[in-house]
């Protein structure tokens, strides 16, 4: 029989003092204890960040500035801060900016109540409609092109947790991003009868997602 055996790291996050497992992500240390650092992107015990949604932001001793706390790794003796002006300016704007092309409907979304934008948005003292910024959405609203899932790009916060979800499942993604910039969508590899993709028995990138932007084809949720 093995046992792992950790070594455990202390570390002093906003005054106050934490032991978590060495080389653990930040983002995990905090999240673990107690410690809300809003993120859309982040998937415990994922070995390879994406660090895409920018709103993770911490201070560390010793940093000329703020890092994202999914990038860095619990060590013995560090001292972290989460909520300072800087962090909390950076979160906000990169905050307002998502909700720039974001089609706030929350009425019509599977997500409401229990949305992580909504949570994000209710922690940073934001409002989910951000002002003297202009709205890009997406001219399709909802791609129904695939056999079981409907897409709504103008939910899609690109946090490309269904994507990593997928691969983990079946040791490949059958979703990828598609197109560039603000053009930017989730797509999905396969036959469109469906018959090489295993999404029926899965479902696994609806629950995953945070902003309700993969429904079920024929949910009670589907909006035109």
């Amino acid at each position: 029989m093995t046992i792992d055996h950790w070594t455990m790291a202390k570390l002093w996050v906003d005054s106050r003092e934490i032991e978590v497992k060495d080389g653990i992500p930040l983002i995990e240390a905090c999240l673990d204890n107690g410690i809300y650092i809003p993120n859309l992107c982040h998937i415990q015990g994922t070995d390879n960040p994406s660090a895409s949604c920018r709103l993770c932001f911490i201070e560390i001793e010793g940093e000329d500035k703020p890092v994202p706390s999914c990038t860095v790794m619990a060590k013995d003796g560090m001292r972290v801060k989460t909520d300072t002006p800087a962090v909390r300016r950076l979160q906000r704007t990169a905050f307002k900016l998502l909700m720039s092309v974001h089609h706030v409907d929350c009425g019509h979304c599977p997500a409401n109540r229990k949305c992580e934008l909504q949570r994000i948005a209710k922690f940073l003292k934001v409002g989910l409609k951000p002002k003297h910024l202009e709205p890009h959405l997406k001219e399709t609203e909802v791609d129904a092109s695939h056999p079981f899932l409907d897409y709504y790009p103008n939910r899609c916060v690109l946090c490309g947790k269904c994507i990593a979800v997928c691969k983990e499942k079946h040791g490949r993604a059958f979703l990828t991003f598609a197109k560039r910039g603000l053009e930017t969508v989730v797509s999905a590899y396969g036959e469109k009868d469906g018959s090489t993709l295993p999404c029926g028995n899965c479902l696994a990138c609806i629950a995953i997602c945070p902003v309700g932007a993969i429904i079920l084809k024929d949910s009670p949720h589907k909006t035109a």
